[in-house]
């Protein structure tokens, strides 16, 4: 190749790097804009639902006592309070958005971290939530370090560890929960399904080669567990397998813990059975030196 057609194929390629650099610039403003408008544009309609609510719930108990012990002024109360219970679910599905989009766009700032460390600060974050349950833990002594951003990754565990907290309580057994470590595996599909769908097991593929090699632990609960034909529906944006009757949340919270697992090129996936408790994978890509 002549020197001529060298330089002009250079041309083309930083051209090309240019348009790439002009794309990202545009999907980041675009982000900017989307979060802009779930903080601030969705809120502030969301705000008047619930303080006129609040205002008309007042207005109504100013009534004499027989009009407010009638029945069709119950009734509105009670409409009042499904209206009032529905825009504070909105409010916590917004917080879920918001949390997605700023675990999309922050600086991924990567460092070797120690998963044990990880967790025992996580498990601390979730204190609360563990008082008085007498939850029995069973950490493996031989967790991997990771090539991690710290802040992202505590964000991840403390969602899988909450859930894992949530989802074990109110049965008749002694809660479990275990993470141990276990052999990294290929995922021949990974490459082939790197736009980031989920496959039939409830996977989250990876950019391509993120598979390869590396690390990989499991958290396992003994919880409600799930029926493992729906582990596809896991990971999406509010999905939820179980009634919020019987567990609170909006079903954003392994959609964000794929949203972090995909800025490290790592995989996650779920197994469970109904009444059996629960299994989550996740592996993380290796440094160069393993």
């Amino acid at each position: 190749m002549s020197d001529e057609a060298i330089q002009n194929t250079l041309q083309q390629l930083r051209a090309e790097l240019a348009r790439s650099e002009r794309r990202v610039a545009d999907m980041a403003a675009a982000q900017e804009d989307f979060l802009r408008a779930v903080s601030h544009d969705l809120r502030a309609p969301l705000r008047h639902v619930t303080s006129y609510g609040t205002l008309v719930r007042e207005t109504l108990a100013d009534l004499p006592a027989p009009v407010l012990a009638g029945p069709e002024v119950q009734e509105a109360l009670g409409f009042l309070a499904t209206m009032d219970q529905s825009a504070r679910r909105m409010g916590r599905m917004i917080d879920g958005l918001e949390a997605l989009a700023q675990a999309s766009r922050a600086p991924l700032r990567l460092q070797p971290v120690l998963l044990a460390d990880a967790l025992a600060q996580a498990r601390a974050t979730l204190a609360a939530a563990e008082a008085g349950r007498g939850v029995e833990w069973n950490i493996a002594p031989d967790l991997p370090t990771l090539q991690a951003d710290p802040a992202l990754l505590q964000e991840l565990l403390v969602q899988l560890l909450g859930n894992a907290l949530k989802f074990t309580r109110g049965g008749t057994r002694v809660p479990c929960i275990a993470v141990q470590a276990v052999p990294a595996m290929i995922d021949a599909d990974a490459d082939a399904d790197a736009d980031g769908g989920n496959g039939a097991e409830g996977v989250d593929r990876a950019a391509p080669g993120a598979a390869q090699g590396g690390v990989a632990f499991t958290l396992t609960d003994n919880g409600a567990g799930f029926d493992n034909a729906r582990a596809a529906q896991l990971f999406g944006v509010f999905q939820r397998l179980h009634r919020e009757a019987e567990f609170d949340g909006v079903g954003a919270g392994l959609a964000l813990c794929r949203a972090i697992a995909q800025r490290h090129g790592a995989t996650i996936t779920a197994t469970g059975a109904v009444g059996a408790g629960c299994t989550v994978r996740v592996q993380w890509p290796g440094t160069s030196d393993q």
